[in-house]
Parts: C-alpha cells; structure tokens; sequence
C-alpha cells in the first residue's frame, strides 16, 4: 500500500504529519494493538497489515526536504520512503504583484503534483496544510484518490478550505471547527497530532537538561518555560529581555529565543538561555511549571497534553490571519490559559498573569483545564487509524 502526505512551509505543517506517519508504521506492525481496539480497527484485518510505503510532496524550496528526510521514526528508520520536492506559491489576502507569480507556480505545482501521483498511485493523499498541498490535493481528486486533508487551527486557513472542496474527509483538531464547513462535508473530530514522546515526557529528564535537580525542593521557585517556535518570537523575546529581572525574582526563566535572536548580555543563575531545543523540548515541558508561549497550534497541543498553565501572546496583526488568537481565545474562555492580545502584550500585563499562577492550586487548575480539552486519545494514531483504513477499503 502507497500512501502520500502533503503539506510544509513551516515546521507546523511538517511535524505532525511525521507523527502521524510514524504511528501509521506502528499501526500496520500491529504492536500497539490495545491502542488499535480503540481506532475501531479490530475488525478490519489490519493486525498484520504490511508497512506501508510513506511519501511526502512539499516545497522544493526552504526546509521542508531537510526536515522530512531526517526524520527518524519510533524503530529507528527513516519513515518516508522519498520526499518530491514542487513549485509552492501563496494566495495573499491583499493586493501583490507577487500574486501573479505565484499563480504561475501554483499551476506548475498542480502539473508536477499530477504526475508524482499518475506515477505512484497511492490509495489515499493525506494533507497537513500550507499552500503546498493545494496542488497535491486538486491532482488527487482529478485521479480518483481518496483526500483526507486536516486542520490544526481553530479556525481552518485558506488552504485548508481549498481542499475542504475535494476532499473525502477534513480532519480537525476542536469540535467547533467543525462549523466552518458546508453541512454536508464528512468531518471528523480527531485533534492535533504531536509526537508520541510527549504522551511519555519525562519531568526529571527536562531538569537534567537544565542543569537542575532531579527532583524539586519545596522552596524551589517555579520553572518558568518562554517559547516561540524554531525561529522565535521578537516581541516576546524583548518582552521577555527588559523584565529579566522581576521575571528572575519570581522564577527560574528559561527562555528558547529562536536561533537568530540577537545576543543578551543578562547574566543570572536563574536564566537558562537557548536559540533551539528540540528533542529534550517534551522533557522540559513536562519541567515547567507555568509556559509562556505564542499560540500556535503546535505549541499549545503540546503543552495541553502536558498539563501546562500558559500565558499567550498570539501573534496578530495585518501580518497574520488571526488564527493565533482564535485558537487563544478558545483556551482562554475554557480557562485553560491566560492571554495578552495586541496592546495587553506588555511588561504591566505579564506581570499580573504570571502573578495569578503564583499559587501552585491555579497553575493545577488551569493545567487539568488544559489536559481535558485536548482529551486522552492520541490524534496521530486515530488519524494513522483512519488513513489506513481507508486504504484498505
């Protein structure tokens, strides 16, 4: 069996579908079958299913080959078979030259994408998002396979309304999300998928890797975890920067600046300073004790199945779409989160969220609040799930 995935442009488009392709390698191996009971899949023969063969289409430019081809699965091996690389253009919301271009690449990714998969012919195409995978996911329609297209947001972006159009299903992360569909559309509710090791997150693990104590003393000061994403946040970085000092009074800060932020000349033991963490990144969230963060899909689903307190500053402007807030205000209205939005971003207004999760009973509450929207069920195995039976169909 032959199935593709499509999606990139960002990390965030990336890395769960890696999730969800390498819990599709577990599934098929039958190793969790406890696990496949609960996908609905006892009946389906699919206990000895043989290992599908994975591949992904993604921009031919930027980081999305890099990420794919290193990416290692839960055996060890590399989960996608091969990476083919397309012209990737963007649907601008505003009036751009650049449009025009992209139109010319949007069409010669269609043609590229047609005959990857006239070549392949996978039983199911599975899209993660991001412009690239419009092309992919209108070629499989014109080929007769089966789309099944997902959104992590809670509010679906352009793209993921694009294939909503022809897709056989659309996957999303939060019941009302559902809403943004037509009637008639075939959606299910499955949630975000993460990586399996954040369902396994080791806290003693994390304060290792910060140099601290395996275990917590009584007067230890809270683990105060910043965040925003591979390549940073400037506003909560300097944010963050010119109230180090009230923030080190209160905390242990440590602060992932994204690697191209400019260099800080703070010094403190309680400061733990990185440009990047990735594979110790599950381990120093379960270390926290309160996150601090942009509200990206990703990062939120992450710290939710934590258990996490966070205090959000979404990312919001002209710039941005909105979906960032949208997705703060669902967890803020469920109080699984507190946020500063626009002109609330600022020193005055940190300091009064942090100082609500000074109580370690409210950080547990909002943490449990947390914990119960994002649910138990592991959303790349039910998506795995789903997509294997479908090709099997």
């Amino acid at each position: 069996m032959k199935i593709v995935f499509t999606g990139g442009g960002t990390g965030g488009h990336i890395y769960p579908g890696l999730a969800v392709a390498d819990e599709l390698k577990i599934l098929a191996a039958g190793s969790e079958q406890t696990d496949l009971v609960k996908a609905g899949l006892e009946q389906e023969g699919l206990f000895q299913t043989r290992s599908p063969e994975i591949f992904w289409i993604g921009n031919r430019s930027g980081m999305d080959r890099k990420i794919v081809e290193s990416f290692t699965g839960s055996d060890g091996s590399h989960t996608i078979s091969c990476f083919y690389g397309i012209p990737s253009g963007k649907l601008r919301r505003y009036f751009s030259l650049r449009n025009i271009l992209d139109l010319f690449k949007i069409f010669f990714g269609f043609i590229a994408a047609f005959f990857i998969l006239l070549r392949l012919r996978p039983a199911v195409l599975f899209s993660k998002g991001g412009f690239v995978s419009v092309p992919p996911c209108l070629a499989a329609k014109l080929l007769g396979i089966p789309v099944y297209t997902h959104e992590c947001d809670f509010t679906p972006g352009l793209a993921t309304r694009i294939n909503s159009r022809v897709a056989h299903t659309v996957l999303v992360s939060y019941k009302d999300t559902a809403r943004y569909f037509s009637a008639g559309k075939n959606v299910v509710v499955t949630g975000n998928p993460v990586r399996p090791v954040f369902y396994s997150a080791d806290a003693a693990a994390g304060r290792k890797f910060l140099g601290l104590p395996e275990q917590k003393s009584a007067d230890e000061k809270p683990v105060l975890l910043v965040i925003g994403g591979s390549l940073g946040a400037h506003q909560i970085n300097t944010l963050v920067e010119e109230n180090l000092d009230w923030l080190c009074s209160r905390f242990i800060v440590v602060h992932q600046t994204g690697a191209h932020a400019a260099d800080c000349a703070y010094k403190a033991a309680d400061y733990h300073r990185y440009s990047f963490i990735y594979a110790e990144m599950p381990h120093v969230i379960a270390a926290a004790d309160i996150v601090l963060s942009r509200a990206g899909a990703n990062a939120l689903w992450e710290c939710a199945v934590l258990g996490k307190p966070m205090v959000l500053v979404p990312l919001c402007g002209s710039g941005t779409r909105g979906d960032q807030v949208d997705n703060a205000a669902y967890f803020s209205l469920n109080d699984a989160a507190l946020s500063l939005v626009g002109a609330d971003a600022d020193a005055e207004h940190l300091k009064q969220a942090l100082d609500v999760f000074s109580a370690c009973e409210t950080r547990s509450a909002y943490g449990n609040a947390a914990r119960s929207l994002v649910g138990n069920d592991k959303p790349a195995q039910v998506i795995a799930g789903l997509l294997l039976k479908a090709g099997n169909e």
